[in-house]
């Protein structure tokens, strides 16, 4: 695909590579395999929506036929690893300008070979505008969809599948984005879309919405009249005025009328008492910002209170906004974000008897929200395409954002619109990866709606961001070094290696200067972004060989081990355990530190590992407490969630489920359901099972009666997001009573989940292995976390 493009696929192909930065190829991705297409084309912006099938490669790994084969030669691995090619499902979303409407139509229909495709869904006022011009270029009828329903099935889909979708706007926070954890239920809301006029939706199930309201005073009206008091035609010209302009030039203020007497009255001298009412009295020209930034605040505020009040009658706190009035503009978001505020602090029968700024002020803050979306422009487009797939019916799935291949959001500094997109040509770009399986939220999280994942924030941490953003870049060599040798028989693996740094340092580049690109920054997402970037360029398990040869090391020495466990008093085989636990946690390839010392030290082992741990009192410490616990009557279930392949999951987990399983308690063993760094995969976990079954009588009876059960978490992360969990493994949580979830490892353990509450027990525990880290937890490299909580 990429030499068709680069070699002329037509002429439209060829006027397309001349206007824009990005390779056409790498915009519309994936075109041989393309399925399926939706449009939405608005007034000046068009947004395109495909789902395509993309075959990658996979890391399968499969025990050998005979059973004790490894046992029988010292070298031998416990299983071997196959590359394979799987196929899955994307979506891709491209939204650009109507002037690139027929050059993007010729090069999709240049490249375009599937030929099962004889329909596009199409919303929005220029389907009807670009009907024939599409018929004509793609050969596929124009099926027309109603825009309200497209945009309120693609705001339901973004909502409930991508965790930072929704932000609030802040003038003066830095940065301007405050993102919102997803509630578990989206519904109910309301929807503000603000185009011409003002479109006012209620939404209350996935299929059931209303229109409730609207105003004809919306974008439209702030265009038309711009234009006629400031002569400037482009609506983001407009904009750029409004961001330069003083608006109480021109506005009647309460202090205006009152003077200092305001104060007596309870009110801000600042508020608005009159939109352009100094234009009356005063004999002088205004300018053409203030008169800009005058009418914004005008309809902004109008919009503001109408949205506030519907949401109020309806007893509604989340109110949505949309349409092309907002496009990401701070001014928009600033002064519909402030009347939302405002208004918000007003009764119902204030609004009613009313209708004034000046009535009725409560106290505290806004009782609603005005939130903004980061996909916001492609709702239509998602809509429509989720129309035209209901038979596939794409919301049985789970779906991912794909940060390798999107664009992200860009800041909003008045000084970077209307130019803001014009890093790729105009060219914006979300995909979209099916999951497997359905995520949820796991049951024993004791309040879903208020569960945040990530510890700390590296958007508002500056200190912790710069860190790292350069703890990772420094990282990439030992990466790249890692991918190349995990395919030695591969003649490309080098080029492909080489492709892959290029791309997460250029993502990097871009969370330095826009954190908030893909959400709330944390560890864990650039942990992800790692991950994508590598699976982009077909490295599917780049620790694949490292784990197999430490899971084989591992299990020759699994009995003794366990040997050595039994013969200690209980007590004293309780403090092992738990330090065994913790030993194993050391071993963690994604640990500069722990790195440096496996590749420098080979014979770098169990007993190593346990002397380098923080000596008790450790620097969080609930042993004492979890002592008292184990002494009282067994659990019913424990839900464990393994960390590290090799020493940690054989030597640290295994005896610790181990005897959990002699107390009577069941065990839940979670594994991660794809790879990442050197976390036990479940299908590694099965195998590894397996092994330690056929030496280990306990772990053999409790696999065959079913008091061992080992699942996937549905996450391919070395962090832990226990509100985007596999669907199989919270029925499982449920259906066996789990009062107990244990969660080890850095990852999960710290940089999520630390303050993470359940309603039932839980045990948290690792070693922090970054010196960093550890001092600014009040620690050293090696401390040691180990809290173990009981639900008040």
């Amino acid at each position: 695909m990429a030499e068709r493009g680069a070699s002329g696929g037509g002429s439209g192909g060829d006027s397309l590579d001349k206007s824009i930065t990005l390779p056409p190829d790498e915009i519309f991705r994936n075109l041989e395999n393309a399925k399926r297409f939706a449009i939405d084309i608005g007034g000046s912006l068009t947004k395109l929506a495909y789902y395509s099938t993309v075959q990658h490669k996979v890391a399968k790994v499969r025990s050998f036929d005979h059973p004790g084969k490894d046992m029988e030669q010292e070298h031998e691995p416990p299983y071997e690893i196959s590359v394979q090619e799987e196929i899955t499902a994307r979506l891709h979303f491209i939204k650009f300008e109507n002037t690139y409407m027929e050059a993007c139509l010729d090069f999709i229909r240049d490249h375009l070979v599937n030929t099962e495709t004889k329909v596009i869904q199409a919303t929005g006022g220029g389907a009807y505008k670009f009907k024939d011009l599409i018929e004509e270029k793609l050969r596929l009828k124009v099926d027309k969809e109603d825009v309200m329903t497209c945009l309120i099935k693609g705001c339901n889909f973004v909502l409930k599948n991508i965790p930072h979708e929704a932000f609030m706007y802040q003038k003066d926070s830095d940065p301007e984005f405050r993102f919102q954890t997803n509630h578990p239920n989206i519904f109910p809301y309301l929807l503000v879309n603000i185009g011409s006029g003002v479109s006012i939706v209620k939404v209350e199930t996935e299929d059931r919405f209303e229109w409730i309201g609207g105003s004809s005073i919306g974008g439209g009206t702030f265009w038309g009249l711009g234009a006629l008091l400031t002569k400037t035609k482009k609506f983001d010209e407009l904009l750029q005025l409004a961001s330069r302009g003083r608006h109480a030039n021109v506005d009647m203020l309460v202090q205006d009328i009152y003077g200092g007497a305001h104060q007596t009255l309870g009110l801000s001298g600042n508020l608005i008492a009159s939109s352009f009412g100094k234009s009356a009295t005063a004999d002088k020209e205004f300018s053409k910002e203030d008169m800009a930034k005058s009418l914004l605040h005008m309809i902004s505020n109008d919009i503001g209170q109408l949205a506030c009040l519907y949401a109020k009658l309806h007893g509604l706190d989340r109110v949505y906004f949309g349409g092309f009035f907002i496009r990401g503009h701070p001014v928009t978001m600033r002064t519909i974000t402030y009347s939302i505020n405002f208004f918000s602090k007003v009764t119902v029968a204030s609004f009613l008897s009313l209708g004034t700024v000046t009535c009725g002020l409560g106290l505290g803050q806004g009782e609603v929200q005005a939130l903004f979306l980061r996909h916001e422009g492609y709702l239509g487009a998602i809509g429509a395409f989720l129309k035209g797939a209901e038979q596939d019916n794409p919301n049985q799935y789970s779906w991912g954002e794909n940060y390798a291949a999107s664009s992200g959001l860009m800041s909003t500094s008045p000084e970077l619109c209307p130019t803001q997109r014009a890093r790729s040509g105009t060219f914006d770009l979300l995909e979209m990866d099916r999951l497997e399986r359905p995520l949820v939220n796991l049951p024993l999280l004791l309040d879903p709606s208020s569960y945040v994942p990530d510890t700390v924030d590296l958007t508002d941490d500056a200190l912790a961001r710069q860190y790292w953003l350069t703890c990772f870049e420094e990282a990439l060599d030992g990466v790249v070094k890692r991918a190349v040798a995990s395919q030695p028989e591969s003649i490309d693996a080098v080029e492909r290696a080489e492709k892959f740094r290029q791309k997460y340092w250029s993502k990097l580049q871009t969370l330095r200067h826009q954190p908030f690109a893909y959400g709330t920054l944390t560890v864990r997402s650039l942990l992800d972004t790692r991950e994508h970037c590598l699976n982009e360029f077909n490295f599917p398990d780049p620790y694949s060989k490292v784990k197999q040869k430490e899971n084989g090391l591992a299990l020759k020495c699994f009995q003794s081990v366990t040997r050595s466990l039994d013969s200690l008093g209980w007590e004293e085989r309780q403090l092992a355990l738990v330090k065994g636990l913790l030993a194993g946690n050391v071993f963690d390839w994604g640990a500069k530190a722990v790195s440096d010392v496996l590749e420098s030290d080979p014979q770098f082992g169990f007993e190593e590992a346990k002397r380098k741990l923080q000596e008790r009192p450790w620097l969080v410490d609930s042993y004492t407490k979890w002592l008292q616990r184990l002494k009282g009557p067994p659990h019913k279930c424990a839900l464990i969630f393994a960390d590290n392949s090799g020493i940690d999951v054989i030597l640290g987990v295994f005896p610790f489920v181990r005897e959990l399983l002699c107390r009577g308690t069941e065990v839940i063993l979670a594994c991660n359901s794809g790879p990442a760094l050197n976390d036990v995969t479940y299908s590694e976990s099965l195998i590894v099972a397996e092994r330690i079954a056929a030496m280990d009588p306990i772990i053999c009876s409790a696999l065959r009666e079913d008091r061992l059960l080992l699942v996937q978490t549905g996450s391919s992360s070395p962090c832990l997001d226990l509100s985007r969990l596999d669907k199989g493994l919270a029925v499982l949580v449920r259906e066996r009573g789990a009062d107990l979830v244990v969660i080890e490892g850095m990852g999960r353990a710290i940089h999520t989940n630390y303050h993470a509450l359940l309603s039932c027990e839980s045990l948290k525990l690792a070693v922090v292995k970054n010196a960093w880290l550890a001092e600014r937890l009040g620690g050293q490299l090696f401390s040691v976390i180990f809290k173990y909580e009981v639900p008040t």
